[in-house]
């Protein structure tokens, strides 16, 4: 006979038979977190609470000794303790006299290297607050810079020299020949006298060896220089631009010494021209300058 159990008296479970098959789940000690948050602890492989606090202590020793940056417009003895806890290869430079700059290894010795414009530099690189490795880094970069642009122009100056002489020996002659060098030489004549020869130096046009850069100035310094002379006299005298005093006479003897001893001191360009156009050795009127 099978009696019912008392009303309101708990149901007991079968008991079943233990075959090794059940499954025992331990709850995870961070069960009652979000899943965002349980996510995280995974992700960092926290195994419990202790975990957590350790990690906790060690960030916050972490950011006791760190160093924190200023804003910007932090005042400046504020930066000066933040760059005080900075390496020193890491510090801004504090005054000029701290940087020594140096010519840059391997810069040719023939590119201009203005010592005057490193020296202004230094306080540029204090007011920019760079390190002086830093500054010796944008000192280097700009001079090698500067080094690559002048050796760019003296290739384009020996081009514009190599391209003029080639014009003019086209109208000219070759450059060996007395045409050639009689008119560069009323060119340079009409140049010295109308007071341009300095002015075309400073602006690159002659060069300091009196190399032309222009073949059309030069053809139109020589048209200036052909009627600027074409009426002049020697020393002021009576004798025409076309009294030769260098032409020998009919027995083969110089005429008038005096004439050339005056022309030579008076005008030496136009005496050499006149010697040429004589047929006479110009390095035995003029042996310590000859042209």
């Amino acid at each position: 006979m099978v009696v019912d159990p008392p009303a309101g008296a708990p149901a007991t479970p079968a008991v079943t038979a233990d075959n090794g098959s059940a499954v025992t789940t331990e709850q995870s000690p961070f069960s009652g977190l979000s899943e965002g948050a349980r996510k995280w602890v995974d992700t960092k492989g926290y195994k419990s609470h202790e975990d957590i606090v350790s990690a906790a202590l060690s960030l916050e020793q972490k950011l006791g000794t760190s160093v924190s940056v200023p804003a910007p417009d932090a005042p400046k003895e504020e930066w000066a303790k933040f760059h005080a806890k900075l390496p020193e290869a890491m510090r801004p430079v504090e005054s000029a006299d701290k940087i020594e700059f140096k010519r840059p290894e391997g810069l040719p010795a023939d590119l201009p290297y203005d010592d005057g414009l490193a020296t202004t530099s230094k306080a540029w690189m204090v007011e920019a607050g760079v390190s002086a490795k830093q500054s010796q880094l944008l000192h280097d970069k700009f001079a090698g810079h500067m080094a690559e642009m002048a050796k760019a122009q003296q290739v384009a100056v020996a081009a514009s020299v190599e391209k003029t002489h080639d014009d003019l020996v086209k109208d000219w002659g070759p450059a060996t020949s007395e045409g050639f060098k009689e008119k560069l030489e009323v060119a340079n004549r009409a140049m010295k006298g109308l007071g341009l020869v300095d002015a075309y130096k400073a602006k690159g046009i002659l060069l300091a060896d009196g190399s032309l850069t222009d073949p059309q100035i030069a053809k139109a310094f020589h048209a200036v220089g052909e009627a600027m002379f074409k009426e002049d006299t020697i020393n002021g005298g009576d004798a025409r631009g076309g009294d030769n005093p260098f032409k020998r006479g009919a027995d083969g003897k110089i005429v008038s010494p005096t004439a050339i001893s005056t022309l030579i001191q008076s005008d030496p360009e136009r005496a050499k021209r006149l010697c040429r156009e004589a047929g006479e050795d110009v390095n035995v009127w003029f042996p310590n300058n000859p042209r």
